[in-house]
């Protein structure tokens, strides 16, 4: 795995993997279930993955969209490449929704709906509760 993987919590944050992806949480939840979609490549630009890691996106972003449809009931979702600290091809992924969801013992408000995203606003997970939102989230994905 990447440096930038391993920076989320590789393996802790891992709630799902395919074979050129991983789907991790996000350990700064913005929205509940924000998630990082990280290429397995070491690819720092978005062009440079292989045409197969291009052609499971559309798998993992569909597997996404299903499991955080049923934990969270977004009404729409971000995906924002910024890159701009971590170098190697993700995504940070967000449900976005009016008003705040729980889960895992967890209640985070979507302080920038239904504009931008506030990522300053977000809850940062501590050592209890990644593993439980981890594991909340793995159930989802199966």
């Amino acid at each position: 795995m990447n440096a930038t993987i391993e920076k989320f919590g590789f393996p802790a944050t891992l709630v799902a993997e395919f074979e050129h992806w991983v789907v991790l949480l996000r350990p700064a939840q913005p929205t509940l279930g924000a998630l990082v979609l990280a290429a397995k490549s070491d690819a720092t630009a978005f062009g440079d993955l292989s045409a197969a890691a291009h052609a499971e996106l559309k798998a993992a972003t569909s597997a996404i969209e299903t499991a955080l449809g049923k934990a969270v009931g977004y009404s729409k979702i971000n995906y924002l490449m910024l890159m701009m600290v971590d170098p190697h091809v993700h995504f940070h992924v967000l449900p976005r929704y009016d008003g705040e969801r729980s889960g895992a013992g967890l209640t985070v408000a979507d302080a920038g709906w239904p504009g931008q995203p506030d990522l300053g606003q977000a809850v940062k997970l501590d050592d209890a509760q990644i593993p439980a939102l981890t594991g909340w989230l793995k159930p989802y994905f199966a």
